[in-house]
């Protein structure tokens, strides 16, 4: 059994998933799913954004600071 997610809310996804009985709670959950991963990709997007823009400041600030 691979390691859960920190993320990952499996007793929530268990229980959305043994309340999905027809084909209307399914697609919601296959929607749900998707938009929340979707979501972490967008975060984790711009935690790596902040990072870079901030690692590009540093670099500059040091660089005025030499001459």
């Amino acid at each position: 059994m691979r390691k859960q997610d920190v993320g990952f809310d499996y007793h929530r996804y268990h229980r959305l998933l043994v309340e999905a009985d027809d084909d209307t709670k399914r697609q919601a959950l296959i929607e749900l799913l998707i938009e929340e991963k979707a979501r972490d990709r967008l975060a984790a997007q711009r935690a790596s954004d902040r990072a870079a823009m901030t690692a590009h400041t540093i670099a500059t600030v040091l660089k005025a600071g030499r001459n």
